[in-house]
């Protein structure tokens, strides 16, 4: 964990700009990684010269067949995720970032702002650097008029996660980097226009995201005006329409900074990481990440819990006993239908995640007190025995998709199609920062060795 910035020293910015003494607090995003990307850098050159032979893991035949899962063969260093303990963020875990990230003001929950920071840079920012970051994205997250038009024109019956895609897609127009790499510049200077890129585009994600759900869900409806005093969420939340809810913008700024990043194996991320390495702009990479988030076994997955747990209350109606659920869960089972919202790739336990925003329903009556949360609660008291006894699942345990939907649809947010789509702004803000260290770290093109069957077969006779 690289220590918080003390009082600066002379710091070279780009050419454009000029050399600046700041007291840590008051430094830029820019700034502070102009300082910490020189150390990144060193601790990549040792590890390559150093230990650049040493073995981390080694490859079965049942890795290569079942999706490379677990293989240790990919650099993110934005978050590690522990089968038992769960994720950390540059060596904070989710409890330890609720008590330090700053908050929107007058609100407690951890916000993108602060995220994206910390995930950036590996240091906690201060108050005044997340307003500071807050008022920038701001300022930058008006959409061109072009892919107003393009979103504008598309029918509501297309999926939002297409139309998200196509919009983030359209945007690399705009893109920083591409328009330098067209010029000609150094290697050195790739992630200073990556950055640039993944700024603007987080800065516009939410913006676009709520275009499309006005356009599908409420069309006719206008849009607001950007808040300069408001955070990016609470921008977001007030632009879908709920602005005046403070307890589902509170929840979105939760689910969103939460969602930002799950290490770098998952498909979207991976995605991002893998288009990126091509050294296609951000705007690029994000859109094939989202569209592999578009699936069914990666961001469907909180639609697909509330449906079986909406189907669940129909069914048992008011009389929510443990022996009900326990019945259900069962009749789910011996269907040959999966549990949604239990087990994971590589958690082995309780998703803090989970935990999280189960802490957050507890604080707030009306969560507390709501039925389809009640039902989520009784399930997670009930359905790791059943699993355990079940015995075809590793991990028993409630995932954040267990509870995450269930959450918006008691605010009202109830469009099932749409709920990915807020996965896909939250999902931004690691896959979108680790383009940006993708770059400064001069990381290669990503090109694994693939095998035949019958190439395996002949290896193992060997």
């Amino acid at each position: 964990m690289l220590a918080r910035a003390r009082v600066a020293r002379l710091v070279p910015l780009d050419s454009s700009s000029f050399f600046s003494k700041r007291l840590a607090s008051t430094k830029s995003l820019k700034e502070t990684l102009q300082e910490v990307i020189p150390a990144k850098q060193e601790q990549l050159r040792r590890l390559k010269t150093e230990h650049g032979q040493a073995v981390v893991g080694e490859v079965k035949i049942e890795n290569i067949i079942g999706g490379m899962r677990g293989l240790k063969a990919m650099l993110w260093d934005a978050s590690v995720l522990d089968p038992i303990e769960g994720i950390r963020f540059h060596g904070h875990s989710i409890p330890d970032c609720q008590k330090v990230l700053p908050p929107a003001p007058g609100g407690k929950e951890i916000i993108a702002e602060s995220m994206l920071w910390l995930l950036l840079t590996g240091q906690v920012p201060t108050t005044e650097q997340t307003r500071e970051l807050s008022r920038e994205l701001a300022e930058k997250g008006e959409l061109p008029e072009f892919v107003e038009t393009l979103i504008d024109s598309l029918p509501a019956t297309l999926h939002p996660m297409t139309q998200l895609g196509m919009g983030v897609a359209a945007l690399n127009r705009e893109s920083s980097f591409q328009a330098a790499y067209e010029r000609g510049i150094k290697k050195s200077e790739y992630w200073t226009h990556t950055l640039e890129d993944c700024i603007n585009l987080i800065a516009r994600l939410p913006v676009l995201a709520a275009r499309i759900y006005r356009n599908v869900y409420r069309p006719g409806t206008p849009l607001p005006a950007i808040n300069k005093d408001l955070d990016l969420v609470g921008n977001y939340s007030n632009q879908l329409g709920y602005g005046d809810n403070q307890s589902l913008t509170e929840y979105l700024r939760l689910y969103i900074a939460l969602h930002g990043d799950h290490e770098g194996g998952n498909a979207s991320a991976h995605t991002a990481h893998l288009v990126g390495s091509t050294l296609s702009d951000p705007y690029l990479s994000y859109s094939a990440a989202l569209f592999a988030l578009a699936g069914p076994l990666h961001g469907l997955a909180n639609q697909e819990v509330l449906r079986w747990q909406l189907a669940m209350q129909k069914e048992i109606g008011d009389n929510i006993t443990h022996e009900n659920i326990k019945d259900y869960l069962w009749k789910t089972l011996k269907s040959g239908q999966v549990v949604p919202g239990y087990g994971h790739g590589v958690l082995r336990n309780p998703d803090p995640r989970f935990i999280a925003l189960q802490e957050f329903c507890n604080t707030r009556p009306d969560l507390k007190n709501s039925p389809i949360i009640q039902l989520v609660t009784k399930t997670s008291e009930v359905a790791p025995d059943v699993l355990k006894e079940h015995g075809k699942t590793k991990n028993p345990y409630p995932n954040v998709d267990a509870t995450s939907g269930c959450v918006l649809y008691h605010y009202g947010l109830t469009e099932f199609k749409y709920y990915t789509v807020i996965f896909g702004v939250s999902r931004a803000l690691g896959a979108l920062t680790q383009l940006v260290w993708a770059r400064a770290l001069g990381l290669p093109l990503e090109r694994p060795k693939s095998y035949s069957m019958d190439a395996l077969e002949e290896l193992i006779k060997k």
